[in-house]
């Protein structure tokens, strides 16, 4: 039976499992993204490392799915992808996106905002060719957003090439990876009485770390 829209707005949460202030957390953002990941994959969470991708169109209209964290350094989160996706396309026209972690049973959010660019070809090629040999098929076997008659478009793709390509797929020329370069980063920790704690670390012209406390 379907909720009725009053049952929705009485699904309520009390968020009383942590809390961030600025005495206990990192100078640095990636050094507090560092430790929330790390918390969250030691608490068993269901993927850790998945995270939504915002994307906007030259429509201007936004778009979101969920990808897969592959790597993170002081030179941005790593993501891989069909560049001819719709959020590859999206990217080509407006380079700029945002990422967001939802660690649920942990009560955190991590909001993520920078410009993006693609990876070196030695970092996709590395990256392809440490993969399960069904995910590199896979990669020339979809054309990733377009519009399809049925799965079984994908069966005879994936067929075709594993068949052309045996045990060793190239990387195809329309895959690769996705680095996004913060310049905002916002941790958000739920707290009782919705008061949560939610802190900012934005990056100065001098490329300084400022970290401030916006209301929840």
């Amino acid at each position: 039976m379907s909720l009725t829209n009053t049952q929705l707005a009485d699904l309520r949460k009390s968020y009383e499992r942590a809390e961030l202030n600025e005495d206990a957390s990192h100078a640095g953002p990636l050094q507090q993204f560092d430790q929330w990941l790390n918390e969250a994959i030691a608490a068993q969470v269901p993927e850790p490392n998945a995270m939504t991708l915002a994307t906007v169109g030259s429509d201007l209209r936004p778009s979101t799915r969920i990808v897969l964290v592959k790597g993170y350094d002081e030179h941005g989160i790593v993501w891989y992808t069909n560049y001819e996706s719709r959020k590859g396309l999206e990217l080509a026209g407006n380079p700029f996106a945002a990422l967001q972690f939802h660690w649920v049973e942990l009560e955190r959010v991590v909001r993520i905002e920078g410009r993006v660019s693609k990876v070196s070809d030695a970092e996709s090629d590395a990256y392809f060719h440490s993969r399960p040999l069904d995910s590199r098929i896979g990669a020339w076997a979809s054309p990733q957003s377009q519009v399809i008659s049925g799965r079984s478009v994908l069966v005879a793709n994936a067929a075709k090439y594993g068949a052309k390509f045996m045990l060793n797929p190239p990387r195809p020329p329309h895959w690769g990876g996705y680095r996004l370069q913060p310049d905002n980063w916002q941790f958000w920790q739920g707290r009782k009485s919705r008061l949560h704690d939610r802190l900012r670390y934005t990056l100065d012209s001098g490329s300084r770390w400022n970290r401030e406390r916006l209301a929840p």
